[in-house]
């Protein structure tokens, strides 16, 4: 049976202090956005969950111990029958903001945290729910850091596959391709075609028949959540598949595939011949360094970058024979899938602790 208590039974609430006149060391200084600095002494020898006083109120830390807070960040150690690890769960699903003071900068104070009524359950049950929230965390922080140094190598091979500024060759070559890369520009080898600007009356937030989906700039943000379709467009602006996708203004050099719909005016889309330029490393060529400098510089550093035709058109490239533009385009498209599944999951583990939040506690 869990007991209603307020958050004063459970657990102290202690102030943060001013760290300028220690030395540096290693006891790391937390704030409200986290880790700062190391220094020489301590504030707690042992654990504790961090609340902001000031700022950031509805951001909780769990501090390992031993540890030094600013004046900003309260930490708040447990009672005898409490777990630390619980209250750093409880504090996750308590709604922070509710709780604000302060009609400018976002304060709470120690009173105002005392006073907070929340369900406990007794300790032994308190260990069983940390344990199985902190093994759960563990998992997720493994796949960030995996996602993490995949984009790293992405990075890397990118640099690596595609020749440096005048080189004719990039550093890294398949096993029996020894031939200098080809010289060209983008001319050589695409032609451009721009999009439409549909009015927002026009737009429709669900597909339906005759309607398809319109890619705009908001579709390159991973956080959107909203997708826009248009009514019969015309055959001109649609996109397949196997075309690629570029934004011209705005956030220039941004570049998509594998994507299927009527292409907004802020794009380009890039057609080429197949049997010369293959589609994967035609994508991993325009990612890369030298050519995402070269479109960028070419954009201008205006308030809005646009980047026209024949600036595009104009920008010199190096490609190899068919056949090795298959090898690095088929190798790149799986270092991308293993980050795809390393995000896919990470993504469903984020959605399971926050269901088991939202029932584990009452």
């Amino acid at each position: 049976m869990w007991e209603r208590k307020e958050l004063n039974n459970i657990l102290k609430i202690n102030s943060g202090r001013d760290y300028k006149q220690l030395n540096s060391g290693n006891i790391p200084v937390y704030g409200t956005g986290g880790y700062m600095l190391s220094v020489n002494d301590k504030l707690s020898d042992t654990d504790a969950v961090g609340i902001g006083r000031k700022g950031t109120i509805d951001k909780p830390l769990y501090l390992k111990a031993p540890f030094w807070t600013v004046d900003t960040l309260f930490y708040c150690t447990s009672k005898e029958n409490s777990d630390v690890k619980f209250i750093y769960l409880l504090f996750q699903i308590i709604n922070w903001k509710r709780y604000d003071e302060s009609t400018g900068v976002p304060s709470l104070s120690k009173n105002t945290i005392s006073n907070i009524k929340t369900y406990v359950p007794k300790i032994k049950e308190q260990d069983h729910i940390s344990k199985l929230f902190f093994s759960l965390d563990n998992t997720l922080q493994l796949h960030e850091r995996k996602c993490e140094e995949l984009a790293l190598i992405r990075k890397a091979l990118l640099q690596k596959l595609f020749p440096k500024n005048d080189e004719v060759a990039p550093e890294v070559r398949y096993k029996n391709f020894n031939d200098a890369w080809e010289q060209r520009r983008f001319k050589d080898i695409s032609k451009l075609s721009q999009g439409l600007q549909i009015a927002i009356s026009k737009r429709f937030t669900h597909p339906g028949d005759g309607k398809l989906f319109y890619i705009t700039n908001e579709f390159l943000n991973p956080n959107s959540t909203v997708k826009y379709y248009i009514d019969s467009p015309t055959k001109n602006v649609i996109a397949e598949k196997t075309d690629i996708l570029m934004t011209r203004t705005g956030n220039t050099g941004k570049v998509v595939t594998d994507v299927e719909g009527v292409y907004h005016n802020n794009f380009f889309k890039i057609s080429y011949n197949s049997s010369k330029i293959d589609r994967w490393f035609l994508y991993y060529l325009l990612n890369s360094y030298p050519i995402q400098r070269e479109i960028l510089v070419r954009a201008g550093n205006s308030t809005i970058p646009d980047l026209n035709h024949n600036d595009f058109y104009g920008i010199k490239i190096y490609i190899p024979t068919i056949e090795e533009q298959i090898k690095i385009g088929t190798f790149l498209t799986k270092v991308d899938s293993l980050i795809a599944l390393h995000q896919y999951k990470l993504k469903k583990l984020k959605q399971l602790k926050k269901f088991l939040l939202q029932n584990m506690f009452i």
